[in-house]
């Protein structure tokens, strides 16, 4: 199931009590991880569950991402590429991403965005996509919004799938998972790799690619008493990406260059329940290792970078009446970036509090408010409100408003002749309205979200200084409409459309576009699912026009991808499928002068035992 929600932004102490629920299509997990019905929810959201997923056949993540309102994707080439999301025409590193609840932003990039070129599809049960600032549960970086990826949990029993695939470009993949759920221990495994030899990462050139990774991910849940219990997570990474680079004409053409990459993310904590008082406290790490190499036989890397963070968190969740709840926490970041050379460091601490009110049954009032204290730029209170109003006539309104921020990152503050120490963090305030209306006794669902966003002190390298500083300014609005029908169990059709108008407001740049968000984007999917016989899918995605650089002097055209699909169960617990990605061989960039792969057939075979 993909739908589109407004999503109060209040969180539960426990994100894996919360997942428990996520199964019930009436309850909504949201990216906090705090759990209310789905007429209670006051943000725009869209869950991407594992029906999707695997009706979709999706090996990596962006191409998911790339059909959800408000989402644009970048991809420098093939898969393994860097590949960055842009919410509501948002910067890519004012998207915050969770893997489990881990806060996964890498603290050696630049700007701090997560590169979702390396996050397949692997366990994963479901992905929530929070549009507009979410900073006063999530603190930093969530000002486009927050991208939550949920693994599975085991069921009861013992369980296990796999998963084979064969392609174009030589393409691989295998995955496979394990879990077992018992009356006091739950653990769940699943891992995962991919090979192909790819496609020239240049737009110009003709030597293919390749990437290769392994992956991992697993969970364990330990209750100690009916009301206490231990739970860890954790997932892991290895891949090899071939690049090309630029010649002695600065010409973008085939090299031998290659990366390497390893991500490991983990999460231990006690949650307890004390009469009406649900309580979290947990430490979560994430270690990312980052090189290139210049050619093929290089032994030394020519860019080296380790990041690494490491929280500490407490959340509570309190019903003071049936009408009141009340969420807060207290959190601790290190983060830590060695180039190489030198090593850097940075501590955020902060506190949030948040009420969840409903005056009356129809009616569920957010409001919160936190505050950051940055060891390098000082402290920083952001606020947010939301409400959603669940009519009668099975109408549902909602209203928002929200600050996002995102402080300065390692690179920025001390990047040896860029970095400026005395950086603010960058701020924001967003709006939106929606309306959600469904029909046909739910078999037709609608719904419309139109937003504002304004952005100020945002970081970008000053020319006239050859520093960091706060001299950008960007504004955003738009509008973004979803909609599903299912007449009968047999056919599901889901679309939608965005409208995202993004604006510099940078001296030198003000009016211009933002670089890479298209204006306009529509996805449509359609399936055919009978209880007997070959299920049959397509899905079409038009990508408007778009400028590759603030000047808007290189323009990417837009383009369509027409992807076909279909399966057939050769017995209960075996299905045969195959799929064509870009079925009309569209010739496309997202990224000036990179190339996209053009027509490509996929087969597999799945196996699930429970």
């Amino acid at each position: 199931m993909q739908t589109s929600l407004l999503i109060a932004a209040s969180a539960l102490p426990c994100a894996a009590w919360a997942q428990d629920a996520a199964e019930d299509t009436d309850i909504i997990v949201t990216a906090t991880g705090a759990e209310q019905r789905a007429d209670e929810v006051g943000l725009a959201v869209t869950v991407i569950d594992a029906e999707t997923v695997e009706r979709r056949q999706t090996v990596i993540l962006s191409d998911l991402l790339l059909t959800t309102p408000g989402v644009a994707v970048a991809r420098n080439g093939g898969p393994g590429t860097v590949t960055y999301a842009r919410l509501r025409g948002a910067e890519s590193g004012q998207t915050l991403v969770l893997i489990d609840g881990v806060r996964t932003n890498d603290p050696s990039a630049p700007d701090g965005a997560f590169d979702f070129g390396s996050l397949f599809t692997t366990g994963i049960e479901r992905v929530e996509v929070l549009r507009g600032p979410a900073s006063v549960p999530w603190g930093s970086q969530a000002i486009g919004g927050v991208v939550n990826v949920i693994t599975r949990r085991p069921g009861p029993g013992f369980s296990a799938r796999a998963r084979g695939e064969y392609g174009t470009f030589e393409t691989v993949v295998g995955q496979s998972g394990i879990g077992y759920g018992g009356e006091r221990i739950r653990a769940r495994i699943d891992g995962g790799y991919f090979t192909t030899h790819g496609i020239s990462a240049a737009a110009s050139g003709s030597e293919a690619d390749g990437y290769e990774r392994w992956g991992a991910n697993g969970r364990v849940e330990f209750d100690l008493t009916p009301d206490v219990a231990i739970d860890l997570r954790g997932s892991w990474s290895d891949g090899r990406t071939d690049l090309d680079g630029f010649s002695p004409t600065f010409e973008f053409v085939d090299t031998d260059e290659y990366s390497t990459s390893k991500e490991l993310y983990g999460y231990a904590g006690i949650k307890a329940r004390l009469g009406g008082l649900n309580n979290r406290l947990g430490f979560s790490i994430a270690d990312i290792d980052r090189d290139n190499f210049a050619s093929s036989t290089a032994t030394e890397p020519s860019f080296f970078a380790r990041g690494r963070s490491e929280r500490y968190e407490y959340r509570g969740d309190l019903a003071i009446t049936e009408q009141v709840r009340a969420v807060f926490g207290a959190e601790h970041e290190d983060s830590r970036l060695f180039d190489g050379t030198d090593r850097f460091e940075s501590g955020i601490t902060s506190v949030f509090g948040e009420l969840i009110v409903k005056p009356i049954e129809m009616l569920t009032i957010t409001g919160g408010v936190r505050h950051d204290d940055h060891e390098d730029f000082g402290g920083n209170t952001t606020f947010a409100a939301n409400a959603a109003l669940a009519l009668p006539t099975d109408t549902i309104l909602r209203a928002s408003y929200g600050e996002g921020f995102k402080a300065p990152t390692l690179f920025q503050l001390n990047a040896p002749g860029f970095g400026n120490i005395d950086l603010q963090a960058e701020t924001a305030e967003s709006w939106d309205a929606g309306i959600e209306q469904q029909l046909v006794d739910g078999a037709l669902s609608i719904a419309a979200t139109w937003f504002h966003r304004d952005t100020v002190n945002q970081i970008d390298f000053d020319l006239v200084s050859f520093t960091y500083s706060n001299i950008a300014a960007t504004s955003a609005e738009g509008l973004e409409v979803a909609i599903r029908a299912r007449p009968n169990r047999d056919w599901l059709f889901d679309a939608s459309y965005s409208l995202v108008d993004s604006k510099n407001r940078s001296a030198g740049f003000a009016g211009n576009e933002l670089a890479r968000r298209p204006r306009h984007s529509v996805s449509a999917s359609i399936d055919y699912a009978p209880q007997t016989g070959p299920a049959l899918g397509a899905t079409i995605t038009h990508v408007g026009d778009s400028f590759d650089n603030p000047a808007n002097t290189v323009r990417l055209d837009g383009y369509v991808l027409v992807g076909l699909r279909a399966a057939i169960r050769l017995a209960d617990r075996y299905e045969l499928y195959g799929r064509i990605d870009n079925a009309f061989d569209e010739r496309y960039q997202t990224v000036a002068t990179y190339g996209a792969p053009g027509r490509a057939a996929y087969v597999g075979i799945r196996a699930r035992f429970e």
